[in-house]
């Protein structure tokens, strides 16, 4: 296996995780890479997000993500030959006007009366600046994408379901596997690498056990200060790897058919939407909600409410 990577500075990425009717519409019980992310964290965040659906508050920096997001998969709907900086830079205008009629996300620029906030216009173009920083990483009139906001997934032999969504997806015309994942942040450090490719290493799972073949690259694009990262995994690797979700999936279970999910105290707390209802804040989290758990087919043996007529 190989890892390589440019010298830049860490931020905590801000690129959202995707949501989409499919995701808000359960089926069974999946495992994603920000869920798993979640878990591993703070069981107790995963279960407010999962289990409770409670409501999170839109930030910026996650909507300029959504945006670059988009202005990414939209340039490659045009001819290869069109792919340039302005044309992407026309395409952040109607992106937001799309995005902007989403619930919340408007709001985000109506400064309270006597706050000084960043204007929506340099707030549009530091979205432009890293969509011009992109074309620093890759050369896309030489790049003819599989699929872009790709849904992958697959049922291991034990049950467990795992979906994901792959930003961009190549294949080489000899079946060579290149998954590409745009970060709006900046680079971690080393020692925080291993936590960047796991939302990869899941994908590469994915496409594995789907595909039949071992993905040749994964590589991540830091907007923030035009770094990429790439790794190469190798099916021994995955094999790991899928024990390790496995192993995450049965804790989960677990806290599910108990209703235990405990919080855990960290640097990531800052940015948590849910400090009111955490007891390591003083909160108290509501009665875990035993009938919406089983409804969306998950095991549990806490008491169900009995149905009335």
């Amino acid at each position: 296996m190989t890892l390589t990577a440019e010298t830049g500075t860490q931020e905590t990425d801000q690129s959202p995780a995707r949501t989409t009717a499919a995701d808000s519409a359960p089926r069974r019980p999946s495992l994603s890479p920000s869920r798993a992310a979640d878990f591993k964290s703070c069981p107790l965040l995963y279960r407010f997000r999962t289990i409770d659906r409670l409501p999170e508050k839109k930030s910026r920096a996650a909507v300029r993500g959504t945006l670059v997001h988009a202005v990414l998969e939209k340039l490659y709907d045009l001819p290869a030959a069109e792919r340039t900086v302005a044309a992407a830079q026309t395409l952040v205008a109607p992106a937001w006007d799309e995005l902007r009629e989403e619930p919340g996300v408007a709001e985000l620029f109506e400064a309270p009366e006597g706050e000084q906030a960043e204007s929506l216009e340099a707030w549009l173009a530091s979205a432009g600046q890293l969509v011009e920083t992109y074309f620093r990483l890759e050369d896309p009139t030489r790049i003819q994408p599989h699929g872009r906001e790709e849904l992958v997934e697959v049922t291991l032999p034990d049950g467990l379901l795992l979906r994901g969504y792959v930003d961009r997806l190549d294949v080489a015309p000899t079946g060579a596997l290149r998954v590409v994942d745009y970060k709006t942040g900046g680079m971690p450090r080393e020692a925080f690498e291993a936590k960047a490719l796991f939302q990869m290493k899941f994908y590469a799972l994915v496409l594995w056990r789907t595909r039949g073949v071992v993905a040749a690259q994964l590589k991540l694009l830091y907007l923030k200060d035009g770094d990429a990262l790439t790794y190469a995994p190798d099916e021994a690797e995955l094999l790991r790897f899928e024990r390790t979700l496995q192993a995450i999936w049965a804790a989960i279970e677990r806290a599910v058919a108990t209703g235990d999910f405990r919080a855990n105290k960290s640097r990531l707390c800052s940015w948590c939407d849910h400090q009111a209802l955490c007891p390591a804040f003083g909160g108290t989290p509501p009665p875990f909600p035993a009938d919406a758990a089983a409804a969306a087919g998950w095991r549990t043996t806490l008491p169900l409410t009995a149905a009335t007529d």
